[in-house]
């Protein structure tokens, strides 16, 4: 079995920054992304907190990316690992499709979209309930649809669906918005869009297994809203099942790291979105990209 000096496990703006020093370094990589070159960032439409654009669209910005990786010949593959164990002073890391060995391993995984948990909602997944404004807003052209946050996330959603669909409705559990001023300010300047301050969802209801409206709970009364499409945009949690083999310390769920971006257990780095930190920005997921693949040259070279 080919042996590789590190593995970096998710593909987004973190992965692909440490797989791009590491490749510079002339080590052998194996970059694994369980879904879409990108990560989080496919979950956007318009980037404008980046330094060296003043904005910038998905379809781009990810293009932009899936060119550097082709460009350097980074060697990357399209599967979901599922366990990681120590062998030796090697990784095994195992995927849906197959299994690999190396020195050291980069986890870049980021987060999932969290649940509002209702009774219905993973049936209507996709069938109504949806994630991603950017990746189903087009099924919902000139239609009516609601959004549920108050973050950078669901701001920047709402503005975006409200291009394609003929109302958006906004339900926020507080009242004011967590967004930054200047998307709260354009968002209050849209005349499609309504916002529903201390509100929470209280039911989805269907139609032929389909969402048809949904039920708001807004100070302390109920109301029914008719609305062809949720999205939803209330956190993200990481997800990280595939490590339960090996001891690698969390909080919440969080990897937790030095400031080296080393786990507790010697060789395995993390950084982006994964790790316990203060701010999930692309910026600092770069950052930490870069910092890891720095720390695991130089260790190589020990």
């Amino acid at each position: 079995m080919l042996i590789f000096d590190t593995i970096i496990i998710g593909a987004g703006v973190s992965g692909i920054t440490a797989s791009i020093y590491l490749k510079r370094a002339n080590k052998k990589i194996l970059l694994l992304e369980k879904s879409m070159i990108g990560g989080q960032i496919n979950k956007t439409s318009i980037i404008e907190n980046y330094p060296g654009f003043i904005k910038i669209d998905r379809p781009t910005l990810t293009n932009h990316l899936l060119e550097q990786i082709k460009s350097l010949d980074i060697d990357y593959k399209i599967e979901t690992v599922t366990d990681i164990k120590k062998e030796n002073d090697l990784f095994l890391i195992k995927t849906n499709k197959d299994a690999y060995k190396s020195k050291t391993i980069i986890i870049s995984t980021g987060r999932i979209p969290r649940r509002l948990n209702l009774s219905n909602e993973e049936k209507l997944i996709g069938n109504g309930v949806s994630y991603c404004a950017y990746c189903d807003g087009f099924f919902f052209k000139n239609k009516e649809v609601m959004v549920v946050g108050g973050g950078n996330s669901a701001v920047e959603e709402s503005l975006y669906l409200s291009e394609i669909c003929s109302k958006v409705y906004i339900i926020h559990r507080k009242d004011s918005f967590t967004a930054d001023e200047i998307l709260v300010d354009k968002l209050k300047k849209k005349g499609n869009i309504f916002i529903k301050y201390n509100s929470t969802i209280k039911a989805l209801n269907e139609t032929d297994n389909r969402l048809s409206s949904v039920t708001i709970l807004c100070d302390n009364y109920e109301e029914k809203i008719d609305v062809s499409g949720l999205f939803i945009y209330i956190g993200n949690i990481p997800k990280v099942d595939f490590i339960k083999s090996i001891d690698i310390k969390t909080e919440n769920n969080y990897i937790i790291v030095n400031n080296d971006l080393e786990t507790n257990i010697k060789g395995i780095y993390a950084c982006g979105d994964i790790i316990k930190k203060k701010a999930y920005q692309i910026s600092t997921a770069v950052g930490e990209g870069a910092l890891a693949a720095i720390n695991i040259i130089n260790d190589l070279k020990k």
